[in-house]
Parts: structure tokens; sequence; C-alpha cells
């Protein structure tokens, strides 16, 4: 571990048991103080703590001990805390720090205010979320606290700058560092930490006073072991926060106990809808929780439960080694559209809709897990197999909380048109890439209709819908050809009075509406013309997702470019309105074959096969725009692959994607030596040699893929940035593209 200048000259670190010994261990390592001195009631922990070389100096005088200190870190028992601040105060200098690692911020604040004094305004409530079973100085572990959060709760009468030297301070130590009110931590920590630990002391004291306890343990299972694992944890440390934390923890076990009484009304009654709805909306909840724990996919935590084993895939970065070719039979995942729109039909149709290949991808799942926030019953996904217990058209319920909607723009916009003739009020919200997304081009229209849509800051997320409008048939003209916005305007027709018809300047795709049609509701379809007429019912169906045409285009490319290529891509969508990516590259000169074509749903699919082929430019036909808009940063690599100039106009759309990806994408072409020219609407690329180069992919998973792609043909390594996002629409892309023979690394 590298060692950093000493950020304070001296710091006093009161109470020298787990948390302390930890901290001074982790200051010790880093080379972060000068001086550390301890201060306990116990010679014993003292005279241990010396010989670990833990610290220098050690004083059961707490004044004493905190003389002449920078830094105070207050990591005694709870309770104990008023009686701690008090023995210190008269030793701090007037610059002294103040901060504390007690697990509840209500009475440590309170205690603090009534000993310190005029030295308040210097006291950092702080809480590290660490911990072990095992306690004491010699449980001291300097790595305790790194990839751990810790939560600060300063006031507004505390000093920013002493914040901002905790803050320096736990983050140079590795910890993530978040800020948020006393009374929202004590309730938070309440809810997760405290009210667990109780249920595991509540649960094993009760079976241990049965009379055949023995025979319980005994043949108790590991399912048992772990949950109760927590129950070794120390009895007077959590005794200390039952008390302190009173009220919180009494308001924590008041939830636990309506929802224990929803569990056993379920099973009394056999409602074995509810049993699901409680038992699946839990499962996805733990996987959220793990997600978050982990910093990395839900996608991949949903197939875990080893924490460690994702704690290196915060952030991944991929790296591409030059050449090779794509040779074999690969299934892309199921249609990202489909797998959409799949739950939002299903959902609102009256009866169980089965659905198959539905695709794993975190878009897709932040559907699904805003349908189970509103209370319908959703089994898996499961090997791609959906379960979708149908509420009908005004079935849904209030989530209670706001629908987070991740990366996923089409989340969002056909949410949006569906939930405007809800009779509840409902807040979208999203990750930082989707909350810089335009929202207007549906809020607006949706407002002609009666509906009460608010955005955020320059129309952007959060997308807060009152609910109880009464919404009235309308036309609309797009002013721009957006599936999104059709969508969601034909959606918010189903809960409208009287047709509700959408004319688009261009064909889009069209999956809303042949899907409506296949869950038994008419749609009216006159050349650029769609309507509905509100008041109907959708009727629950078996549902096969095609592979998605989107994700295939990266094999499409890949298999184009790269020399001595034979790639078959089975039972991919091929709707008239995706196919533009097929009929630009075959413009190009690439060799695709459509094989086994069919029909599937309602939805037209067939077997893609791609070789490698020489490639040419050529000016993209305006007509074929709209019909391979997400596909386009994969047809600008396959530009700067062909002889000649590729030219692009009418593109607008792409600037408000995941990123502005004409932009993001000239600039990594850019970097690997390609000759081109940014057009407002638009892009000329060259084709020639590609070079090496780190790329950002700017958060945007179709940004990341094409460039991995674009190392076929490159003539040294590309590293590629910020790659996590790939999993919302092609998680197991990395394994899939190196079982075909891509040298891609992922670090």
């Amino acid at each position: 571990m590298s060692r950093g200048a000493p950020l304070f000259r001296r710091v006093a670190i009161i109470g020298l048991g787990l948390i302390g010994g930890s901290f001074a261990a982790a200051l010790r390592e880093r080379g972060l103080a000068g001086t550390l001195v301890a201060g306990s009631r116990s010679a014993r922990t003292l005279e241990q703590g010396l010989a670990m070389g833990l610290i220098d100096e050690g004083s059961q005088d707490l004044a004493l001990a905190v003389r002449g200190a920078d830094l105070v870190l207050l990591s005694t028992p709870v309770s104990a805390m008023e009686r701690s601040l008090a023995a210190l105060a008269p030793g701090l200098s007037e610059r002294a720090i103040v901060t504390d690692g007690g697990s509840v911020k209500g009475s440590v604040i309170a205690a603090a205010r009534r000993t310190l004094g005029d030295h308040f305004p210097r006291f950092v409530p702080g809480h590290p979320i660490a911990g072990k079973e095992t306690s004491g100085v010699a449980a001291a572990d300097a790595g305790l606290y790194q990839d751990h959060r810790v939560i600060l709760t300063p006031l507004a009468q505390t000093d920013p700058a002493a914040t901002r030297a905790v803050r320096e301070l736990w983050t140079a130590l590795g910890s993530e560092v978040l800020e948020m009110t006393p009374e929202h931590h004590d309730r938070v920590l309440a809810e997760t930490s405290h009210l667990p630990h109780l249920l595991a002391f509540s649960l094993v004291d009760t079976l241990a006073r049965q009379g055949d306890s023995t025979e319980i343990f005994r043949y108790a299972a590991g399912g048992f072991r772990d949950f109760t694992r927590i129950a070794s944890s120390d009895p007077v440390m959590w005794h200390d926060i039952f008390q302190e934390n009173r009220q919180a923890v009494l308001d924590a076990l008041a939830l636990f106990r309506d929802g224990i009484d929803g569990f056993r009304d379920a099973i009394e009654a056999g409602d074995s809808d509810a049993l699901m709805g409680i038992m699946t909306r839990a499962n996805t909840a733990r996987a959220h929780f793990l997600a978050l724990n982990a910093r990395t996919s839900y996608t991949r935590a949903r197939h875990s439960d080893n924490e460690s084993s994702m704690s290196d895939q915060h952030d991944p970065t991929f790296v591409v080694q030059p050449g090779g070719s794509l040779r074999g039979r690969a299934r892309v995942p199921g249609d990202k559209s489909i797998s959409h729109r799949s739950i939002m039909l299903g959902a609102l149709a009256d009866g169980v809709t089965e659905v198959e290949g539905f695709l794993e991808g975190e878009d897709a799942l932040a559907t699904l897990q805003a349908f189970r926030d509103m209370g319908v019953v959703i089994e898996g996904p499961h090997n791609g197999k959906v379960t979708v217990h149908g509420v009908g058209l005004d079935g849904l319920k209030e989530p209670g909380k706001p629908l987070y909607m991740g990366n996923s723009g089409t989340s969002m916009r056909l949410l949006t048109g569906l939930l405007a003739g809800q009779a509840f009020d409902v807040t979208l919200t999203g990750d930082a890439s989707l909350s810089k997304r335009p929202m207007e081009r549906v809020a607006k229209p949706l407002r002609e209709m009666g509906a009460s849509i608010q955005t955020g800051d320059g129309g952007r997320p959060p997308v807060r819908i009152r609910g109880g409008q009464t919404l009235k048939g309308f036309h609309y003209d797009l002013p721009m050809a957006s599936a999104q916005v059709k969508s969601a305007l034909l959606l918010a027709g189903l809960y409208a009075q009287g047709e509700t018809s959408v004319t688009e300047p261009a064909p889009t795709r069209d999956h809303t509406e042949r899907m409506l049609t296949g869950f038994g509701y008419p749609v009216r379809s006159e050349g650029p013309l769609r309507a509905v007429t509100g008041g109907g019912a959708l009727r629950a169906c078996h549902l096969e997702v095609p592979a998605d045409i989107s994700s295939a285009a990266f094999l499409l490319v890949g298999a184009s470019i790269a020399a001595d290529s034979d790639v078959l891509l089975p039972h991919v969508g091929i709707n008239p309105t995706r196919t533009g990516v097929i009929d630009i590259l075959r413009l190009m000169g690439a060799d695709i074959t459509l094989e086994n074509q069919r029909d599937s749903g309602g939805e037209p699919v067939a077997d893609l096969r791609v070789r490698s082929a020489p490639l040419k430019g050529i000016e993209i036909p305006a007509e074929l725009v709209p019909l391979a808009i997400d596909e386009f940063p994969a047809i600008f690599v396959a530009a700067a692959c062909a002889e000649g100039d590729t030219v692009l106009h009418g593109a607008e759309e792409l600037r408000v994607k995941e990123s502005d990806r004409i932009q993001v994408m000239a600039d990594g072409l850019s970097a690997l030596g390609v000759d081109l020219e940014v057009f407002e609407d638009g892009i000329r690329i060259t084709g020639g040699a590609l070079g090496g180069a780190e790329v950002e992919s700017h958060d945007d998973h179709r940004i990341a893929m094409s460039f991995a792609i674009a190392g076929l043909r490159a003539t040294a390594p590309i590293t590629i940035r910020h790659c996590a996002t790939v999993a919302t629409s092609f998680p197991g892309f990395a394994d899939l593209m190196r079982s075909l023979g891509l040298g891609l690394e992922v670090r």
C-alpha cells in the first residue's frame, strides 16, 4: 500500500477497539498521521495497542490523550460517548476536529452539543459502515475501511472546513464518503442494520429456549447459519444501539411486523399470487442491494452470492488485441425493445403472459422491476423465461417510491405515456446518464391529452406524473421520427377518451403496434398513421422474443471487416422497421444472407449468416436512417474499414442518445487515426488503417461494443474505458465475442 503525506500532525483515538484500532492501523499503514495517541479506560488495551505498533502513546486520562491533537476520533460504545466527550473536552485545542464512529447519530450529536460547548461546530458526526463479528483491539484490520462506505451527518452549524478534512481523510483510507441528515441516517440504519441484528438475536434466542433446541440446531441447514451469523455480534454494543436508537428501531420493527402479517395472511388464505409477489419482489430487491454494495450491475448480482467476486468489477475496462477473425454460431440476447414491451403489455393484460427469450439486461430488468414495484407479480427471469401475472389496464398500484429506470430511456419514455392515465402519482428517475436525456418530447404532447407531467431542469429527468387526470384522445404529427414518442402516445391512448392517433414523418420500429395487436387490442394503421381507441382490454398471450438485431449488428460488422470470418446468428428479429443496418451494410458490399425466414409471435425472424467481404463507402440513404438509428456506432466502424467515404446526414437523434453518439464516435475514431468530418446531423468517415488508442465510452454500451469490434482491424491494442453499461443490452458480450475469436480482455 502506498504511503501518502500526513493529513494530520497528531491524531487521538478514544476507544481502541475494532473501529478505533483499525482506524489507527490504516492511518499508520498509509502514513496519514504524524503521531498516533490512544485514550482508553483500560491500561491493558493501551498496552496491546503499543505492542502491536498501532499507537505511539496512550493515556487513561482522556483530556491528556487529546491534548495537542488536530483530529480526535471517538470510537467508544454509543452509550459511553457522552461520558467520554465530557472527559476529553477540557484537553481539546482550539483547532482540533472531533469526529466519531457511532452507528447512532441523533443521541451522539445531542451528547456532543451538551458537552463540547463552543467547540461543537468542530464536531463532524460520522459512521463507518464496516465491522466484523470479532471485536477488540486484537481484531484491528488496516484494510477494514477499504471499499466500504462512511456516512457523515454534519449539521448546519458544522464548520464546512472540518467536514472537508474528515471527508478527505476517509477517502484517503479507501472509503466512499456519503452525507445525509442525522435523522435519515438513524432511520436507514435501523431498517438495514439494526433490525436484521434484532431479528437474528430473536430467532436464535427463540429456538434456544425450545425444549428440543439441541435437535433443532443439529439439523439446521446452511440457510439458518447464514441468516443468524450476525447473532454472534457483541451483545453489549447492540444493547446500546437498540437503546440509543430506540424509536427508529421500533418504527422499523413495526414495518417488519406489517410485512410478516402480510406473509402470514397469504399463507393462511392460500393466496398464491400474494405469496409469489412478496418473494419475487424480495428476490429482486436483494439483487439490487448486492449490486449497490458491490458497485456492479444487478444482472451479475442476480447470479452470484459471492460479493467478493464482484468487487473488482466496479467499472470494467475492455482491452482488445489487434486482428483476428470471427467464426462460429452465436445466439445474441433477446430483443430489448420487445422485452420491454412484453413486460408492460403483459402487466396490463387480463391473465398470465408467458415470455421466452427475455433479455436479462439491465434496461429490460429496470422495466420489470418498475412493474413489480407497482404490484404486478412477475416470476423470473430464469434462462430468459418470464411469467407475468397481468392485473388489467386499471390494476396497477401506487409504488410508494420513485421508479428507478437505470440507464433506460425506453423504459422512462414509454412509462411516462403508460402512467399518464393512472389514478396515482408517480416519479420516474434514472442514473446520471439518463438524467441528461430530454423528456419534453414525450411530456409535451401528453400534456395536450390532459396529462399532468413535470420534468426537471432543461426538460430532463426526474419526470413527475400526477395521477387522476382525464385524458382525451387527439392527433399528433411527430416532428421527428421516434418510436419511443409514438409508443408513449399510443400507450397513453389506451386510457384516453376517444381515439389517439400519431403520424410519423418516416417509418420507425413498430413493435408496440404489432404487440398490441398480439394482445388483442386493435390498432388502426393507414400509411404513416397509427391509432388506438381507449377503453379496450388486453388479453394475455405467449411470446417468444427474437434475438436483438441491434446486438447482432456488432457481429454483422465484425464478421464483415475481419478476414476469413463466417458467423451464423440464429433467430434474429428482422422486423422491416429494424433492418436498416442490414440494408446499409449490404449497400456497402457486406455478404449477409437471411436463411430460414419465418414468423415468431407476429415478428418476422431469420437466421443471419455473415461472411467477411470488402466494404466500400456510400452515402447512406435518408430513408434508412430511422431504421438503423441504434446501430450507427457499429456502422461507423464499418465505414472506417471501408474503401472511400461514407456520409451520413439526417441523424440528429444520435446527439441525444445515451451519449452524443456522433461526437463520441468521432473522438474515438480520430484517436484511432481515422479521417473524418463531423456535421450537426451526421458525419463523413474516410476508410483506412486503424491504429490503437485508449478511447472513452462515456458510459454508452453501444460505443463500448463498437470500439471492441474495431479491434479486429486495428494494428495495435484498443483500450475502452467505462464498459459497465454493456450489461444494459448485451450481458455476456465479452464471453461470446471471445468464443468467436475476438481477443477481448476485461479488466
